[in-house]
């Protein structure tokens, strides 16, 4: 009951071009396991229809331990760009991100759009569908840490600065729907898979209205 009156105060509708369907960002700091929240999810919902993981565009090769997504060079991703492959695009950490157009057609057939995105892109976003929602799955401190030292990629000093930039910051949106993902991932993703099917549910009546 407290998710649903959550989620019909944070599922944002309005003027915006995009009426059909829903938009839901999910951000959250590094290591707060984001991507394993939302693989729980994509295979939760694999029999569902009108739900679209996004893959996402990346200049940075794919790696095992890592987001599966596109890989195109800076070169080539800034083509792309001028040709109007991407909906949305950001540049974070020395990499260009980028969402592919199809995000918009698969909205505009009416299905919810599900992606990792940067939280300084969230006002773009918001102004861009009418039905939107950020998700920010987060963890405490010490699991945090934890998971960042595991991947073996950072030193010390790297992670203890990731840290800090996963306080809270201005970017940061006030109805946000909150996950703790500092236990078993079950937990996570089950919420996150009521969160997008209430999602679906709200953005289908608001399309009546």
């Amino acid at each position: 009951m407290m998710a649903a009156a959550m989620i019909e105060r944070a599922l944002e509708v309005g003027p915006a071009p995009l009426r059909n369907g829903a938009f839901v960002a999910v951000v959250g700091p590094s290591g707060a396991g984001k991507d394993t929240i939302i693989d729980y999810a994509r295979a939760a919902l694999a029999n569902e229809p009108g739900f679209h993981f996004v893959r996402r565009v990346v200049t940075r090769p794919s790696a095992v331990d890592a987001e599966d997504h596109d890989t195109l060079s800076e070169d080539a991703f800034l083509t792309a760009k001028r040709e109007g492959a991407f909906c949305h695009d950001w540049f974070a950490h020395g990499l260009y991100y980028g969402l592919p157009k199809s995000v918009d057609h698969e909205i505009e057939r009416g299905g919810v759009a599900i992606a990792n995105v940067s939280r300084g892109i969230l006002p773009d976003l918001k102004s861009a569908y009418a039905n939107f929602l950020v998700v920010h799955i987060t963890a405490s401190p010490e699991v945090l840490a934890h998971r960042l030292a595991a991947r073996g990629r950072e030193s010390a000093e790297e992670i203890e600065r990731r840290l800090m930039r996963a306080a809270p910051n201005p970017c940061d949106p006030e109805n946000a729907v909150m996950i703790d993902n500092s236990g078993p991932v079950a937990d996570a993703g089950d919420e996150l898979v009521a969160l997008l099917r209430k999602s679906a549910a709200v953005a289908a009546v608001s399309d009546q209205i």
